[in-house]
């Protein structure tokens, strides 16, 4: 917001697929998944305080991408029919072991063991940052299909598993910003997101202390990731958010 006010501005609009609705009763600013369930954007805004909310627009909340594509070609704009991008937009290239490696300390690109879950050392990996939770290319070749089911920073060690050893059932979120409420004082029930374009999931969440939360699910989730963002969902609008530990 900072930026906005140093442009003489007092709001921003952007291009994300979410909806923006203010709630009288309780006086408060609400974040909703947007018209087009497909390109759905609300997931990455969780963590927008209050104050951002009511200084932002979203204009293509209540339109499909066919139909913004649609508008575009009145408009005459040359990118009415540019592809969709497949990876990560704001990557120069798709290369984003070079991002990383711009941002992150050098420690987490020093080689060290694959290991499976009783410490046999299976390989050699590249760095953990190059690595996350369900992946399964580039930790080898072995006889049967094997999967990242955990990362130790500490041990700089990657730890493979079969593909039963990636469900769970249970995560813990921190750092968790309520956006429909000032604060969860109850367990509640909700739909949980662990990840973009995955499906909404029936789940408990439980207060702990420390701005933390236990999240249970209904059904065990595949490759719950740490560091991965967790939404919740009250039909269409975000209850809250936090980062899986």
């Amino acid at each position: 917001l900072s930026k906005v006010r140093s442009l003489g501005a007092e709001h921003l609009a952007t291009g994300h697929y979410a909806r923006i609705e203010y709630d009288k009763l309780n006086k408060r600013y609400l974040l909703k998944k947007g018209k087009d369930k497909e390109k759905d954007q609300s997931y990455f805004l969780f963590s927008l305080s209050q104050e951002q909310l009511s200084h932002c627009f979203f204009p293509l909340g209540d339109y499909t991408k066919s139909e913004v594509r649609q508008l575009a070609k009145e408009f005459g704009l040359k990118v009415h029919d540019k592809a969709a991008s497949q990876e990560i937009c704001f990557i120069p290239g798709d290369d984003y072991r070079e991002f990383l490696k711009a941002r992150i300390s050098a420690d987490k690109f020093k080689p060290g063991p694959i290991i499976n879950k009783d410490g046999e050392v299976l390989g050699e990996h590249q760095g953990i940052a190059f690595y996350t939770i369900g992946q399964r290319k580039g930790i080898g070749a072995h006889k049967k299909p094997f999967y990242v089911i955990a990362i130790n920073k500490e041990k700089n060690t990657v730890v493979i598993g079969e593909e039963r050893e990636l469900c769970q059932d249970t995560l813990i979120a921190e750092n968790v910003n309520w956006v429909d409420r000032k604060e969860l004082t109850r367990l509640i029930e909700v739909k949980a997101k662990i990840r973009y374009r995955h499906p909404d999931s029936e789940a408990t969440i439980l207060p702990l202390t420390d701005g933390k939360v236990e999240v249970k699910f209904t059904q065990p989730q595949r490759a719950i990731a740490p560091g991965q963002a967790v939404v919740f969902y009250n039909d269409e609008t975000v209850v809250g958010g936090g980062w899986i530990t």
